[in-house]
């Protein structure tokens, strides 16, 4: 990829750059699934998790799990678990512009004092266009989704996704991304489009 390809996949509304990447091992939770697409899940990001050299624990000192992944059918379901309020501000009135918009889904990322990221909450409401996706792809979705911190319409045209001999695969030019981006000679955090040049030399 370009510099100017990958400074794209990191900017903000307002044209400037933001990259961050995980300060901690990722801690997965997810909700909302039977044991068999648990494990696809997990599996997923865990795959995602070893292409960027990243690690995952059994649990986080602070939040206990810090990747929480929810299925659900309706917006209006999520004010209603227990404590999820706590981790999202004005979830109920969140909930409610959603369900106007009619989006299926919805990611929320928080960082740490430095920048990096710290949690990560990926909503799902299962309509009838995810629920027509293998569990698999959705999953794999989600983990490329969390892994980085992307600008806001890095996806809005072209899915992280492809296909390859009829499997669905990170697509080669993002996988790249994410393993640069958690070369540890870089920063877990940069706000210099000049960080997409370093970026692109190593991927």
């Amino acid at each position: 990829m370009t510099p100017d390809q990958v400074q794209a996949l990191f900017a903000r509304k307002d044209g400037s750059y933001l990259f961050a990447r995980w300060g901690r091992p990722i801690v997965p939770v997810v909700f909302g699934v039977d044991d068999a697409t648990l494990s696809v899940v997990k599996g997923a990001i865990e795959a995602v998790v070893t292409l960027a050299g990243h690690k995952m624990a059994e649990t986080d000192p602070e939040l206990g799990a810090n990747l929480m992944v929810f299925f659900f059918r309706d917006w209006a379901e999520l004010p209603a678990v227990p404590n999820l309020d706590r981790l999202i501000p004005d979830l109920g009135p969140l909930c409610d512009r959603l369900a106007a918009a009619g989006v299926n889904q919805y990611r929320a990322l928080r960082f740490d004092a430095e920048g990096a990221i710290k949690a990560a909450f990926a909503f799902l409401r299962m309509d009838e266009a995810l629920a027509a996706m293998p569990a698999e792809t959705l999953a794999l979705n989600e983990a490329a989704q969390v892994i980085l911190l992307w600008g806001e319409g890095a996806f809005a045209d072209v899915s992280p996704l492809g296909q390859a001999g009829g499997t669905v695969i990170l697509r080669p030019e993002i996988a790249g991304v994410i393993r640069a981006g958690y070369d540890r000679v870089l920063p877990a955090v940069a706000r210099d489009a000049a960080h997409a040049y370093r970026l692109a030399a190593r991927a």
